[in-house]
Protein backbone atom coordinates (compact mmCIF):
# COMPACT_ATOMS: atom_id res chain seq x y z
CA UNK A 1 0.00 0.00 0.00
CA UNK A 2 1.36 3.65 -1.22
CA UNK A 3 1.68 6.38 1.45
CA UNK A 4 -0.66 8.01 -0.65
CA UNK A 5 -3.80 6.32 0.01
CA UNK A 6 -3.03 5.89 3.59
CA UNK A 7 -2.41 10.41 3.82
CA UNK A 8 -6.09 10.63 2.21
CA UNK A 9 -7.48 8.17 4.60
CA UNK A 10 -5.27 9.95 7.62
CA UNK A 11 -7.35 13.26 6.29
CA UNK A 12 -10.82 12.17 5.55
CA UNK A 13 -10.82 11.11 9.70
CA UNK A 14 -8.49 13.72 10.76
CA UNK A 15 -9.91 16.90 9.81
CA UNK A 16 -13.25 16.14 11.33
CA UNK A 17 -12.26 15.19 14.37
CA UNK A 18 -9.83 18.37 14.37
CA UNK A 19 -12.95 20.54 13.06
CA UNK A 20 -14.93 18.81 16.55
CA UNK A 21 -11.58 19.04 18.53
CA UNK A 22 -11.36 22.69 17.98
CA UNK A 23 -14.97 23.72 18.53
CA UNK A 24 -14.92 22.05 21.83
CA UNK A 25 -12.50 24.20 23.67
CA UNK A 26 -13.76 27.81 23.20
CA UNK A 27 -16.91 27.92 24.73
CA UNK A 28 -16.24 25.69 27.61
CA UNK A 29 -15.59 29.01 29.06
CA UNK A 30 -18.71 30.01 29.04
CA UNK A 31 -19.29 27.49 32.25
CA UNK A 32 -16.69 29.98 34.43
CA UNK A 33 -18.82 31.65 36.38
CA UNK A 34 -16.60 34.85 37.32
CA UNK A 35 -16.41 36.07 33.33
CA UNK A 36 -18.81 34.54 31.46
CA UNK A 37 -20.28 37.12 29.70
CA UNK A 38 -16.67 38.53 28.34
CA UNK A 39 -15.40 34.98 28.19
CA UNK A 40 -17.52 32.84 26.04
CA UNK A 41 -18.70 32.39 21.96
CA UNK A 42 -21.62 33.38 20.73
CA UNK A 43 -24.07 31.71 19.21
CA UNK A 44 -25.00 32.77 15.48
CA UNK A 45 -23.64 31.54 11.26
CA UNK A 46 -20.55 30.60 12.09
CA UNK A 47 -17.63 29.76 8.81
CA UNK A 48 -14.99 27.63 9.91
CA UNK A 49 -11.75 26.11 8.08
CA UNK A 50 -10.10 22.92 8.72
CA UNK A 51 -6.86 22.40 7.55
CA UNK A 52 -3.57 19.47 7.56
CA UNK A 53 -0.96 18.73 5.95
CA UNK A 54 -2.34 21.76 2.82
CA UNK A 55 -5.57 20.33 2.83
CA UNK A 56 -8.35 22.57 3.45
CA UNK A 57 -11.99 22.12 4.00
CA UNK A 58 -14.74 25.05 4.93
CA UNK A 59 -17.93 24.99 6.71
CA UNK A 60 -20.67 26.98 7.65
CA UNK A 61 -23.08 26.08 10.49
CA UNK A 62 -25.88 27.80 12.37
CA UNK A 63 -25.77 27.33 16.58
CA UNK A 64 -28.83 28.55 18.47
CA UNK A 65 -28.10 30.10 22.22
CA UNK A 66 -29.28 26.78 23.35
CA UNK A 67 -26.60 24.71 21.46
CA UNK A 68 -23.55 27.00 22.45
CA UNK A 69 -22.86 24.07 25.14
CA UNK A 70 -23.32 21.09 23.15
CA UNK A 71 -21.64 22.60 20.07
CA UNK A 72 -18.27 23.96 22.21
CA UNK A 73 -18.49 21.94 24.80
CA UNK A 74 -19.00 17.97 23.49
CA UNK A 75 -19.19 18.34 19.72
CA UNK A 76 -19.36 15.06 18.19
CA UNK A 77 -19.38 15.07 14.25
CA UNK A 78 -21.64 12.50 12.40
CA UNK A 79 -19.02 11.01 11.98
CA UNK A 80 -17.27 10.80 15.45
CA UNK A 81 -17.63 11.17 19.02
CA UNK A 82 -15.41 12.98 20.89
CA UNK A 83 -14.15 13.01 24.45
CA UNK A 84 -11.56 16.10 25.73
CA UNK A 85 -10.10 14.85 29.49
CA UNK A 86 -7.43 18.18 29.24
CA UNK A 87 -9.35 21.08 28.90
CA UNK A 88 -8.07 24.68 29.96
CA UNK A 89 -10.28 27.57 28.58
CA UNK A 90 -10.34 30.62 29.80
CA UNK A 91 -9.27 34.54 29.33
CA UNK A 92 -9.18 34.39 25.44
CA UNK A 93 -6.76 31.33 25.47
CA UNK A 94 -7.25 27.25 25.42
CA UNK A 95 -5.34 23.78 25.31
CA UNK A 96 -7.14 20.45 25.10
CA UNK A 97 -6.03 17.14 24.38
CA UNK A 98 -8.84 14.08 23.72
CA UNK A 99 -9.61 11.58 21.51
CA UNK A 100 -12.61 10.59 19.06
CA UNK A 101 -13.79 7.28 17.77
CA UNK A 102 -15.62 6.70 14.85
CA UNK A 103 -19.09 5.15 14.26
CA UNK A 104 -16.72 2.03 12.99
CA UNK A 105 -14.24 2.03 15.20
CA UNK A 106 -11.51 4.54 13.92
CA UNK A 107 -9.59 6.08 16.89
CA UNK A 108 -8.07 10.02 16.45
CA UNK A 109 -6.17 11.35 18.97
CA UNK A 110 -6.13 15.72 19.11
CA UNK A 111 -3.73 18.34 20.95
CA UNK A 112 -4.62 21.75 20.02
CA UNK A 113 -4.45 25.38 21.64
CA UNK A 114 -4.94 28.51 20.79
CA UNK A 115 -6.99 31.83 21.17
CA UNK A 116 -10.59 32.28 21.11
CA UNK A 117 -12.83 35.31 21.20
CA UNK A 118 -16.42 35.96 21.40
CA UNK A 119 -16.75 36.31 17.56
CA UNK A 120 -13.39 34.48 16.33
CA UNK A 121 -11.20 32.04 17.05
CA UNK A 122 -8.22 30.22 15.75
CA UNK A 123 -6.15 26.95 16.76
CA UNK A 124 -3.22 24.96 15.79
CA UNK A 125 -2.07 21.33 16.89
CA UNK A 126 -2.22 17.95 15.57
CA UNK A 127 -4.21 14.71 15.06
CA UNK A 128 -2.83 11.26 15.49
CA UNK A 129 -4.81 8.69 13.87
CA UNK A 130 -4.44 5.05 15.21
CA UNK A 131 -4.08 2.17 12.09
CA UNK A 132 -3.40 -1.94 12.40
CA UNK A 133 -2.81 -1.02 16.01
CA UNK A 134 -0.43 1.61 15.54
CA UNK A 135 -0.83 5.46 16.00
CA UNK A 136 1.06 7.66 13.61
CA UNK A 137 2.72 10.44 14.23
CA UNK A 138 0.63 14.19 15.13
CA UNK A 139 0.40 15.52 11.46
CA UNK A 140 0.17 19.38 11.89
CA UNK A 141 -3.64 21.01 11.57
CA UNK A 142 -5.30 24.07 12.65
CA UNK A 143 -9.02 25.52 12.77
CA UNK A 144 -9.59 29.14 12.16
CA UNK A 145 -13.68 30.47 12.53
CA UNK A 146 -15.54 33.60 12.38
CA UNK A 147 -19.24 34.34 12.95
CA UNK A 148 -20.41 35.94 10.03
CA UNK A 149 -23.82 37.19 11.78
CA UNK A 150 -26.14 36.97 14.61
CA UNK A 151 -28.82 36.10 13.08
CA UNK A 152 -28.49 32.72 10.73
CA UNK A 153 -29.82 33.36 7.25
CA UNK A 154 -33.54 30.66 6.13
CA UNK A 155 -30.99 28.34 4.37
CA UNK A 156 -28.60 27.48 6.92
CA UNK A 157 -27.24 24.32 7.74
CA UNK A 158 -28.20 24.05 11.77
CA UNK A 159 -26.07 22.27 14.29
Amino acid sequence: MTKRPILTRFLSVALPAVAGGLMLAAPAASLNAQSAQADTVLPGYWRYTTSALGAKDTETKCVRASEINRFFGGLSTRRYTCTYPVRQVGNGNARFEGSCVSKSGRQVRVRLDGTYQPEEFSFRGGASIRAAGIWSPFIPASITAERLAAQCPANAEYF
